[in-house]
């Protein structure tokens, strides 16, 4: 017989079965109790939900949650050409868009990252989702004379996107652990490309469908909403390093101590480093190379400029989301394996294999520069194996994160993470590329050809940012072993055994 917080009986339960309560936290067997009563009709209801919420049920319920995330952030980039003709600005201007979201979403990412370390994580994942989704379905319907105030909706859905980036991974690592939580952790991150990429693709696509870009921000807050009350109802709040050690962690460090631990962890700096200049990539490129591929086909005679039709082109956006998609679910499979199959060779393959495949992937994306002019099938196939080898790394830095730091502060640890990722990469490089690419078209006379180079040229700095990338990972793996071993006898210092459990009621 199983006893649920409220001390109601719930049918089907052995004697040496545990129950998950409506928080998350687990009560044990308790013996058969003549006070107790059976079950009312709302508690079998709860009963059912709680059989529900399996470690690989709130994963995936997770994972659905920043697809959505990043469908959102990039449905926006779809219709981009679309955006720009509509407010009449310029590429410095167009670019100011996604750096005023990663601004609002780093500057809310330490105060997530602090709140998830001490509060219920669900509840503020739910609560982020919801006003995102308001805010994106309220920007849909701004008028042409307010720029500005579209500008900052998309600050707004930055600060709800940023209290999921920041708290989600830390419920899977506390869910699973060893390889089972890498294998999560790959699946969830996943939902970086897959997610960016149905971003291009619902953009486009519902553009299309209503004849009217508007249209496109009117999709994903349904889904978010949806979200939102799954991980409300079925995603359970995990004890915090539960799956790292078999008793209970008996102190809890302050922030200021988080803090300086983390800068003395030259793993996390290195790392957090190294995702900055990933950050940096994606961030232009999401933003820039369907502009570009479509400059391209302008200079190539292939297609006729936007500022001649109704509605502009989104073939190169959905082409690109496709591929985007593709290629996230390769390069996050493929990292995964392949760091699965090194570690039998050497401990530092996580880090390793993020070097190696950074480095290789700027071989590409300088390809992507040289071959645009002539050919745009020779453009996609550049990128197709670049964003392969850049997404190779994404899910292999957050398990890098989790061996290294102490289950108490992973959550300050990711948003700090993303802080630095996104203040030192995304949060400048589209503004930059824009306001590059503005600079080099007002030395010259305006033409099409020199509005495809000069963003061409603009772009051309990515290459050596994710080339400073593969160093940082190399750096990384030089201290990777002495830092998960300092985080393991940390970690056993501030445990102990479980000596009684209390049952309480949630």
């Amino acid at each position: 017989m199983c006893v649920e917080s409220d001390g109601c009986e719930i049918e089907g339960c052995s004697t040496l079965d545990e129950v998950r309560t409506l928080s998350g936290s687990m009560s044990p067997a308790l013996k058969s109790n003549p006070d107790l009563h059976p079950c009312k009709p709302g508690h079998k209801f709860r009963a059912a939900l709680l059989k529900c919420r399996s470690p690989a049920a709130a994963a995936g319920i997770l994972t659905f949650g920043n697809v959505l995330n990043y469908m959102d952030r990039y449905t926006v980039v779809g219709v981009l050409q679309d955006i720009q003709r509509h407010y009449g600005v310029s590429d410095s201007g167009i670019g100011l868009l996604q750096t005023v979201f990663i601004c609002s979403f780093m500057v809310a990412a330490p105060i997530f990252g602090y709140l998830g370390d001490r509060f219920n994580r669900k509840v503020i994942l739910s609560c982020g989702i919801f006003f995102w989704s308001i805010v994106t379905l309220s920007s849909s319907f701004i008028s042409i004379e307010y720029y500005w105030l579209f500008v900052l909706s998309r600050g707004l859905v930055g600060i709800g996107e940023s209290s999921y980036s920041s708290i989600s991974p830390t419920i899977i690592g506390d869910l699973f652990n060893n390889n089972s939580r890498t294998m999560m952790l790959s699946v969830f991150y996943l939902a970086i490309p897959l997610g960016s990429g149905l971003g291009y693709i619902l953009g486009s696509s519902a553009k299309v469908a209503a004849g009217d870009w508007h249209w496109a921000l009117r999709v994903s807050p349904a889904l978010g909403i949806m979200a939102g009350t799954l991980i409300l109802l079925f995603v359970p709040e995990p004890k915090r390093g539960a799956p790292d050690q078999m008793g209970y962690i008996k102190t809890r460090t302050s922030w200021l101590c988080d803090m300086k631990a983390l800068a003395k962890n030259r793993s996390y700096v290195f790392s957090s480093l190294a995702s900055s200049s990933v950050s940096f990539a994606t961030g232009a490129f999401g933003m820039w190379i369907p502009v570009y591929l479509a400059r391209a086909q302008v200079v190539q005679k292939t297609a006729e400029p936007c500022t001649t039709k109704e509605i502009c082109s989104s073939t190169d956006s959905f082409i690109f989301g496709a591929i985007t998609c593709v290629t996230g679910l390769l390069g996050v499979v493929i990292g995964a394996v392949t760091t699965r199959l090194c570690r039998q060779k050497t401990e530092r393959a996580d880090p390793l294999v993020c070097a190696v495949s950074m480095l290789g992937s700027a071989i590409f994306i300088c390809l992507i520069f040289v071959v645009a002019k002539k050919s745009i099938i020779g453009a996609y196939v550049c990128i197709f194996i670049g964003e392969t080898l850049l997404f190779l790394n994404w899910a292999i830095t957050a398990d890098i994160l989790m061996f290294v730091v102490i289950p108490t502060r992973r959550a300050t640890a990711v948003a700090f993470q993303s802080f630095t990722s996104h203040l030192l990469g995304d949060a400048g490089s589209p503004y930059l590329i824009g306001l590059i690419s503005d600079g080099l078209q007002q030395s010259y006379a305006t033409s099409a050809l020199w509005r495809f180079l000069s963003l061409g040229y603009a772009l051309m700095l990515c290459p050596f940012i994710i080339v400073l990338g593969g160093m940082f990972f190399l750096a990384t793996a030089l201290f990777f072993l002495d830092d998960r071993e300092k985080a393991d006898k940390q970690l056993s210092q501030m445990t102990r055994q479980p000596s009684t459990v209390k049952v309480t009621a949630i």
